[in-house]
């Protein structure tokens, strides 16, 4: 045989023993939840997301988090850069970034079915200390904050592991915080390491972008100046806004406004506020100011998006019932 067709072979096979591995983490999803919408397990970090229609395109922050994509296809839009998210598919944020997602094509028969792992920069970097891994960047560029990789089998495993403690209430948490240690070495040794790495890096002691990140996802109602936070973060003003945006996708203060918009949409779900009320919490000092940003942001006036948005939600609580 060729050496071309024995690679051939070896992916067929490859391709062919992920797959099993996929399909039996998809009736194990399965066998936990059918309901529609994002279900939190008994471990108290892992999440099973499932659509059984496509949905509209979902403002949302992406959290320091590990996205497995079972089945179906979502999109990820961040600021300008649109991230198709397909079955075979991880999908990684390890800072918080304002973003829309959307679900494509999802049917009954075939629903988007994930599983996300919530993680935190201390807990890798403990994995990474603790283990003596040390990872070399592969160039000198930054990349952006999220960014799509692809299992291996070792990895898929672990996810069999933790889902079967969900039978298990008693073993749950002591062994799952076990395996999640497992996951981040898996991911740190693998081939996208050095992309887990940076993130790290920048949250941790590296060029002020996490701490100009972190500032702002704390103060996102107070105004700032580009001096005063490229000051706070020891950077020039043209340094930050460069890095910043090569990390996000956008600038500081695209950035800002996007969390308080989103932060105003979530009052107003909430019932607790009114559309003027949000905007001031959130830091808009004109109200028609902030309609018009929201309207931007969301495609439709505050008041009709949040009456769309309960319409919705008492459709998918109807077809859950």
């Amino acid at each position: 045989m060729s050496q071309q067709k024995l690679k051939t072979v070896n992916a067929l096979k490859k391709s062919t023993s992920l797959q099993k591995i996929f399909d039996q983490i998809i009736m194990m999803t399965e066998n936990i939840t059918v309901v529609d919408g994002s279900t939190q397990t008994i471990v108290p970090f892992l999440f099973i997301d499932r659509h059984n229609y496509p949905t509209l395109l979902r403002p949302c922050v992406l959290t320091p988090s590990f996205c497995l994509n079972l089945q179906g296809t979502k999109n990820v839009h961040v600021g300008t850069d649109i991230i198709s998210f397909h079955a075979g598919d991880y999908l990684t944020s390890m800072i918080n970034i304002p973003a829309s997602t959307q679900v494509i094509g999802a049917t009954d028969n075939l629903p988007y079915i994930g599983l996300r792992i919530d993680l935190t920069t201390k807990e890798i970097a403990s994995v990474m200390i603790e283990a003596e891994i040390s990872i070399k960047p592969k160039d000198r560029k930054l990349g952006t904050g999220a960014f799509v990789g692809k299992p291996d089998t070792d990895l898929l495993e672990l996810f069999i592991r933790l889902l079967r403690l969900i039978d298990k209430p008693k073993e749950a948490r002591f062994m799952s915080a076990l395996i999640k240690r497992e996951m981040i070495f898996n991911l740190l040794s693998g081939d996208y390491g050095h992309l887990f790495f940076q993130q790290v890096f920048f949250d941790q002691k590296s060029d002020g972008v996490g701490k100009a990140i972190s500032w702002l996802k704390e103060n996102y109602s107070r105004s700032f100046t580009a001096d005063e936070l490229a000051k706070l973060c020891n950077m020039s003003v043209s340094g930050l806004h460069h890095k910043f945006k090569i990390i996000t996708r956008m600038s500081p203060l695209q950035y800002q406004k996007q969390l308080r918009l989103l932060e105003a949409k979530r009052l107003m779900l909430s019932g607790s506020m009114d559309a003027t009320t949000a905007a001031l919490q959130v830091g808009y000092e004109s109200s028609s100011q902030f309609s018009r940003e929201y309207r931007r942001a969301f495609g439709q006036p505050p008041l009709k998006d949040i009456k769309d948005a309960h319409k919705s939600s008492e459709l998918n609580t109807s077809r859950n019932s």
